[in-house]
């Protein structure tokens, strides 16, 4: 009988605190907590998402030991995300990582926490090919990856200032939206005309993105409009919302349909949070239609943060041999 490979991963980068248990390639639990209290601040408070997340990664950790059946002596490494994300919330995963692999003289795995969002298409099939272009869609980060291996990825376009997801996040903010926003935003524009009013694409260079213009022009819209009309948010949400996230998904697939013309790559996948879009999800499968790709789409509860994702990269770096020292500290910024 081959040796069983069980492997704990946590992940703690913003304000979700999960943790996932994986066994020979396959992921048999993933709880997460999600931290409600930044609801009514509008947005993520580093402070009390580094608290919540003390709080909660002892419960969240036995949790899923739990349901998938195997206790901490069964475990042969533990892998945590290093970066990128909030310093204090990584912290605490890292500071907890590193205690439990060393109490269990266990190994430690570092993981990069944008290679783990490519990563949750391996979750479950179907799995894409190798090699396959991935739009990386996230609060934090826009980006266009070519993705060779499991370990081997390239980045070959990125955000030249906002993030989608942060744009998504403030255009909810403008509107009077509750966060988180971009969810919002998605609820109202599948009520509306995304036709009813016109908002910019970028025209970057390259394979570059650029979403600052789009939200300053959100705001310069909205101003002119609401002076003409106190009224006019509260009465034309749906087609606002609509329109802008339109905008939004005109910039992200220009540059995906020209990076898979530039690389000669059909198959097309998406991950991070703002995947979870159910307008990018539809605007995808038209494309795929018209120019012939194969898109693979991860399950909603892989887009958003989870650990099955950390567990997913955890795996694959155990299988090489990739151990990290007690010694390392966590990276706000870290690099694909």
């Amino acid at each position: 009988m081959p040796e069983s490979i069980a492997l704990l991963a946590i992940e703690s980068s913003c304000d979700e605190t999960s943790a996932s248990v994986i066994i020979n390639g396959q992921v048999k639990s993933n709880i997460v907590s999600t931290q409600l209290i930044h609801e009514k601040y509008g947005g993520v408070v580093p402070e009390l998402a580094s608290r919540a997340h003390q709080q909660n990664i002892l419960p969240v950790v036995d949790a899923a030991l739990k349901v998938a059946n195997i206790t901490k002596n069964d475990l042969k490494a533990v892998g945590f995300t290093r970066g990128p994300g909030l310093l204090g919330s990584l912290l605490v995963g890292a500071s907890f990582s590193k205690g439990f692999a060393l109490a269990n003289d266990i190994p430690l795995i570092e993981v990069n926490h944008m290679q783990a969002h490519i990563l949750a298409h391996f979750i479950e099939e179907p799995k894409p090919p190798f090699p396959f272009i991935c739009l990386t869609v996230s609060g934090g980060h826009t980006q266009l990856v070519i993705v060779k291996s499991h370990l081997d990825m390239e980045v070959v376009g990125e955000t030249l200032d906002d993030a989608v997801g942060e744009a998504f996040d403030k255009g909810a903010k403008m509107l009077g939206l509750p966060y988180p926003g971009g969810p919002m935003i998605d609820k109202h524009a599948s009520l509306g005309n995304p036709l009813s009013f016109e908002f910019p694409v970028s025209e970057m260079k390259g394979l570059s993105f650029s979403f600052s213009g789009v939200k300053t022009s959100l705001l310069y819209f909205l101003q002119k409009r609401v002076k003409e009309n106190a009224n006019f948010i509260d009465e034309n949400i749906n087609d606002i919302c609509a329109s802008y996230q339109l905008a939004l998904i005109k910039n992200l697939t220009r540059k995906l349909k020209k990076a898979t013309k530039v690389h000669k790559i059909s198959q097309v996948a998406i991950a991070g949070g703002v995947a979870a879009n159910s307008g990018l999800r539809n605007a995808l499968v038209d494309l795929a239609e018209k120019e012939g790709w194969k898109v693979f789409v991860p399950k909603f509860e892989y887009c958003t943060d989870n650990a099955a994702m950390i567990a997913m990269a955890t795996y694959y770096k155990y299988l090489e041999g990739e151990f990290t020292e007690q010694s390392i500290s966590p990276l706000p910024r870290y690099s694909l």
